[in-house]
């Protein structure tokens, strides 16, 4: 057996460890495709699976020594961080329940944190590890994933450089049905515990999908979300949570909004969306087809912008690897998160001012608290038939 070395076999690497994402755990191992993309992080431990059994099987797959596949995420921290080749941050892919005392166990060792969304099933969890990263000056990532994407981020520039003119309307819509049928109460693994209030938190659809499509919508225009009117629905007799939300928005500023999450929109695999308009222009962009981006100033033909095409922005080719034709997908939008936190986390650790751009694009504790914040409104909006409440984090 070939185990994983601190520099991955040549240069100096990042060491990461993972917790959660264990044998037959999808998001995992696209969080471990993602990172080795720009071979500057390496995967060194991991508590994958909190059965011993098959944290070890799931430590051996991915070339971890027997002595770093943990099953107990406290003691992974303790003794990695005693280490003198101990990791140097861990990556949380586990239910949303668990996010919030791993995220805090590795903090309180000194050891930056990359964390799935939703930060936490509760705002004050959320709070509590905002306060706690900033006391101890650490980098704490979240892996909303689409503010990766380039051409996410060539919207963000253009609506910056005021391209659209003062922002009037935001639409974002994340819609899948995947849940249309009671797959949970038969037992599907990724199904079931989503839905699960003691592991999803409040909220099913909107902890994990509508979390990405108010961060895309926050990330793009720069807006602050002031107050949601929610109304949230489970279709499906018997489901514990919701599996639909219709949600407006009020920015702070005047901008007015619409977030629409389903999972149980028959025809749609993965429907993320959207669309910004302001007083002289409009944008679009689709997830399933993420290399374009729709761009209509008021009075004038839609012009279609590709990555890597004419017109590309900085952050847009910053973020490409591939000759524009070549296409990029998912798993390069999550690397662009990773390749942005492992400078931040190398930054930090070096004592030197992290790249601006990475900086400004990596999603921090604070993005992903004011995701939880959203959540909540929602949610208690919608128990009270939609009234306004705030959303806002502070």
């Amino acid at each position: 057996m070939v185990y994983a070395t601190q520099d991955g076999g040549g240069g100096r690497k990042l060491r990461v460890g993972m917790v959660g994402g264990g044998r037959n755990a999808f998001i995992g191992a696209v969080h471990r495709m993602a990172l080795r993309l720009d071979d500057l992080i390496v995967l060194t431990a991991g508590a994958l699976s909190a059965d011993p059994e098959n944290a070890r099987l799931s430590g051996a797959d991915l070339g971890f020594a027997p002595d770093r596949a943990y099953s107990d995420y406290r003691e992974m921290a303790v003794r990695e961080a005693a280490r003198p080749d101990g990791i140097q941050a861990v990556i949380i892919v586990t239910p949303n329940h668990l996010h919030y005392p791993v995220a805090r166990a590795f903090l309180e060792a000194g050891i930056d944190v990359i964390c799935d969304k939703p930060l936490s099933t509760t705002l004050e969890q959320a709070r509590e590890l905002v306060a706690l990263t900033q006391e101890k000056k650490l980098v704490f990532a979240v892996t909303l994933n689409n503010t990766g994407y380039p051409m996410v981020r060539q919207a963000r520039e253009m609506i910056q450089a005021g391209e659209l003119g003062d922002l009037r309307v935001v639409h974002a819509t994340y819609i899948q049905d995947w849940l249309t049928n009671p797959i949970d109460a038969d037992g599907q693994k990724q199904a079931e515990w989503r839905t699960d209030p003691t592991r999803a938190g409040s909220s099913a659809c909107l902890a994990d999908i509508g979390v990405h499509a108010h961060n895309l919508a926050l990330f793009v225009t720069s807006l602050e979300l002031d107050k949601v009117s929610a109304d949230l629905t489970t279709f499906v007799p018997g489901r514990r949570l919701d599996d639909n939300a219709h949600v407006l928005l009020r920015f702070a500023g005047g901008a007015r909004g619409v977030l629409a999450a389903s999972q149980v929109a028959v025809g749609n695999l993965n429907g993320l969306s959207l669309k910004v308009f302001g007083t002289r222009a409009g944008i679009e962009w689709v997830g399933e087809t993420p290399e374009f981006l729709r761009f209509t100033p008021y009075g004038e033909p839609t012009r279609v912008l590709q990555r890597g095409g004419p017109g590309s922005s900085g952050e847009a080719r910053r973020g490409s690897r591939m000759p524009a034709g070549h296409p990029e997908g998912y798993v390069e939008g999550f690397a662009n998160l990773y390749r942005d936190a492992a400078e931040l986390i190398v930054a930090r650790r070096s004592g030197r001012t992290p790249s601006a751009a990475a900086l400004a694009a990596t999603p921090g504790v604070v993005d992903g608290a004011r995701g939880v914040a959203f959540i909540e409104a929602a949610v208690e909006s919608s128990r009270n038939d939609g009234a306004w409440t705030s959303a806002r984090l502070i």
